[in-house]
């Protein structure tokens, strides 16, 4: 069993409680049953988090709305499991999606897991959302320096040279200046 499934249904067991759903959910092999938990009126959350988790990592693109939803969600755990299934999801539509939710200024305090997201699709998205991100997170006293963190470590790990100017100015930020200088590094030329 994936790593990450295993984690979710454990998280997912309690939120559940005692539910037949839930090992329903689990048990099935139909991504029918999981399609039709992400529509049914009245389902928990917990329902169709699962659901669409499964589907993800079946590449079934039925579940590629939810999982977006999830990934701007305010639980950190549900975006990391979003994250990790849209990653698998195979969906074109993915990248455009993350690159839009790191970016938007009003739901910068969720922008981590699309920015990890980014990184990891290496996507033609990734690098000008990274730089935009990152820019707007250099201004003084700005909160979101995980995501600022982010930001540096994602765009060495891209390695393309459009990220010099912004890393440049992160080098002036004593709590990303270290990364600022790895990424650097990591940029050719």
């Amino acid at each position: 069993m994936d790593e990450e499934l295993r984690s979710l249904t454990e998280r997912l067991r309690n939120e559940a409680g005692a539910s037949p759903a839930y090992e329903q959910l689990v048990a099935t092999e139909d991504p029918n049953v999981l399609a039709d938990a992400l529509t049914a009126p009245g389902q928990p959350l917990w329902a169709r988090e699962l659901a669409a988790f499964r589907l993800g990592l079946a590449g079934d693109r039925r579940a590629f709305e939810a999982l977006v939803l999830l990934l701007n969600h305010r639980d950190p755990q549900r975006c990391a499991s979003a994250a990790h299934a849209l990653a698998r999801l195979g969906d074109p539509r993915t990248a455009r999606a993350a690159a839009a939710l790191a970016t938007n200024e009003l739901r910068v305090a969720y922008a981590l897991h699309p920015v990890r997201l980014l990184v990891e699709l290496r996507a033609p998205e990734a690098v000008p959302a990274l730089i935009t991100t990152l820019g707007r997170r250099l201004r003084p006293h700005d909160p979101y320096r995980g995501v600022a963190l982010a930001c540096v470590e994602g765009l060495g790990a891209l390695g393309d040279v459009r990220a010099r100017p912004v890393l440049n100015e992160a080098l002036a930020h004593p709590a990303l200046a270290e990364a600022a200088v790895h990424a650097l590094a990591r940029l050719p030329g």
